[in-house]
Order: C-alpha cells, then structure tokens, then sequence
C-alpha cells in the first residue's frame, strides 16, 4: 500500500510529513510519496497574518488536496488547524507531542527581563504579543512574517532585538542552538495545539483512517483535545490572544491552564481545572466557560475588531 501525503512546502512542514512517513514506514511497513502544496498563507508574505481575516490559512489546500483524492492524509502543524472540523475529514492521528514552549532568541543573549528598554520584538502572533507586554509593556512589538530560516536571518540582519518563535519547531530543524531563553508558562502560555503534528484523512477512508490509528498517541490527543475544545468554546479562533497548556500530570490527572489577554497586554484573565484524560472535551469547556465568566468574550471581541 501507498499513502500520499499532503504538505506546504517549507523545510519544517516537509520534516513533519517526513517524520510521519518515517512512522508509517515503522509501523506498517507502508510506502509513502509527498505531494507539495503551497497555501495561501505561505504565498502572501507582506501583510501581518492578522490582516489576513482567515481561518486555516496554512491548512485549506492542503486539505482540499485530501478531498479531491490528490493525497491520502495530510500533515499539518496543529496549532495551524482551526477547531472547526472540515467535511469530509477527520483528525485521524495525533502522534507524540513535542515541547509546547515558546523561546526567545535575541541579537545580545539576552532573556527577556533583561532586554533593554524599548527592545523590538518580532513576532506575527497575537497571544505572543500581548503576553510580552503584560510583563514588558515598554517593549516596541514589530510584524513577523516568513519561515523560521527567514525569521533568523531578520534578527540576525537588525531588524529586532529579539524575536519570539516555537521551541518545536527550531528543535525539529536542528536549530535550537540558537536559543537565548526558553519562556516560562508564568510568562508564555503556548498556542493551542502547539508542539503537536495533526494527521487528516478523508472520514469514509476507512483502510488509510485504520493505519493513521496506530500513530495516535494518546496522552498526546487528549492533551490537545482539551485545548481545542477551550478554543472552540471561547469561539476564539487562531489568531485571537489566548494561550493554553494542558498535560498529564503524576497523578494521571489531565490539568489545563489557559489565559485570555488584552491585545495590549494590560488585561489578563487566567483560568486553570484538571480531570481525567477521558474528559478532556468537557474539560477544555469548563475552562472556557470560566474565562467566560471574568470576561474573555469582551477581550476576543475586541481582538477580531482590530483586525
């Protein structure tokens, strides 16, 4: 059997569909051929993602692929994929998890408390944004846009003086020696899905949905079923200001901590429960609906206003 993959076309998206043909290949001795597609996020490169207004901006063609039978299944960055399922489709595997932290790399070594005053920070995301200038509102917060290589050569170029990225995805590239500081939870909450690869396949395959199966790692999916149904409840979408990390804890115990944010900064609401991984859905929506209760809709309002 051959299972067609659907990617972008960057080098971590094709590391991430390699890694998992490595997985099938390992698991069920199934040949595999990736199939390159190029989304709309990766073809507009000048405005900021906000600007964009669009959900599954690094995720629809890919999963178009899948629907017109171009590809069997299709690998993305899970914090990419909106909560909303497509049709037709199935979130067949999420395979073990990565680090979900965030990391800052900055041109003097420097971490975070300790950057100069007035410090330009790079990046394209919202929840990193506001959550920096909770702790440092005096730092500059500049538009990031580009593939992890092209983001380092900006900071290395001077155009930031430090610049936030995903632990992830420098590890995954063999690049996390250029880390200044890894961003503690107290400070960064990470991306809903962050750190975590999301496997799709079309829901009436049954044979392709029965292999994907055996990649599914299940400390791994209720995790990220957690934050995704808190997301989904928040009705927050992926480029609103909230971060969330859930984990098993020692006692087997599934605990989410979440917070929703201000797009300056100045007002954060944080919310954390723990349950049994089993729960995770109700889990992630008892969160939410506390945050809810502090406030959070008025917050994601405000944020999809200005964009």
């Amino acid at each position: 059997m051959k299972l067609r993959i659907a990617t972008r076309g960057s080098r971590l998206a094709i590391w991430q569909a390699e890694h998992v043909a490595a997985l099938l290949s390992l698991s069920a001795a199934v040949e595999t051929e990736l199939v390159r597609v190029t989304s709309s996020g990766d073809r507009d490169q000048t405005r900021p993602v906000a600007e964009l207004q669009s959900q599954g901006l690094f995720t629809k063609e890919i999963q178009q692929a899948v629907l017109d039978g171009r590809a069997d299944l299709a690998v993305h960055s899970l914090k990419d994929l909106p909560t909303e399922e497509t049709p037709g489709l199935v979130l067949a595997a999420v395979p073990e998890r990565e680090s979900v932290a965030d990391v800052l790399i900055s041109q003097d070594g420097r971490g975070w408390a300790r950057l100069r005053r007035g410090a330009r920070i790079g990046t394209g995301s919202r929840r990193r944004r506001a959550q920096l200038l909770n702790v440092r509102p005096d730092f500059e917060m500049l538009d990031l846009r580009g593939n992890v290589e092209t983001r380092l050569q900006k900071l290395r170029d001077g155009d930031y003086d430090a610049i936030v990225l995903a632990y992830a995805g420098l590890k995954r590239l063999g690049l996390d020696n250029q880390i200044t500081e890894i961003l503690p939870a107290d400070v960064m909450l990470s991306a809903v899905g962050q750190g975590a690869l999301g496997i799709e396949a079309r829901a009436d395959d049954i044979p392709t949905l029965q292999i994907l199966g055996r990649l599914d790692h299940a400390a791994s999916r209720a995790t990220v079923t957690a934050e995704r149904a808190l997301l989904a409840a928040l009705r927050g979408g992926c480029l609103a200001p909230v971060g969330a990390w859930a984990r098993i804890e020692g006692d087997g115990q599934l605990k989410l901590e979440a917070v929703v944010l201000s797009l300056d900064g100045r007002e954060k609401l944080v919310a954390s429960a723990s349950d049994s991984p089993d729960q995770a859905v109700a889990l992630g929506r008892r969160v939410a609906a506390e945050l809810d209760r502090q406030g959070a809709a008025k917050l994601i309002a405000a944020s999809r206003e200005a964009s």
